[in-house]
C-alpha cells in the first residue's frame, strides 16, 4: 500500500473504503444472495444505474425455485439483462406470522 500527501497534509492510500450491502436477486431462474459494495455516500440505486453490463456480488449463494442452495462462491458477476429484481436484504418483509397475506 503506497501513500500520498498533497501540499496540505491530507493523506491518499490505495485501499479504497466501501460499504458492503446484503441484497437479494431474482434472475430468470434463481435467487441470488450476496453483496455488493458502495462507496462512501454512493446510494444503492447509483450502483444498480451503472452503465456496466455485469453487477458484481461477493459472497454469493444462488438457491433454484424452490430455495435449495446450488452453490457458493466468494464472487460472482451477474448479466445486468439477467435481473428481473433486485433490492437491499434489510428491506426483505418479516415473515408474516398472524397468517396474513
Amino acid at each position: 500500500m503506497t501513500i500520498h500527501f498533497d501540499e496540505k497534509g491530507k493523506f491518499f492510500t490505495d485501499v479504497i473504503r466501501k460499504e458492503a450491502i446484503p441484497i437479494v436477486v431474482q434472475t430468470m431462474t434463481n435467487v441470488i444472495r450476496g453483496k455488493i459494495h458502495l462507496m462512501p455516500g454512493r446510494r444503492f440505486k447509483d450502483e444498480i444505474n451503472r452503465l456496466e453490463d455485469f453487477f458484481a456480488i461477493t459472497d454469493a449463494a444462488v438457491y433454484n425455485a424452490a430455495g435449495k442452495e446450488l452453490y457458493h462462491c466468494e464472487f460472482m458477476t451477474v448479466s445486468r439483462d439477467k435481473i428481473v429484481w433486485i433490492f437491499p436484504e434489510q428491506e426483505l418483509p418479516e415473515p408474516d406470522s398472524g397468517g396474513n397475506h
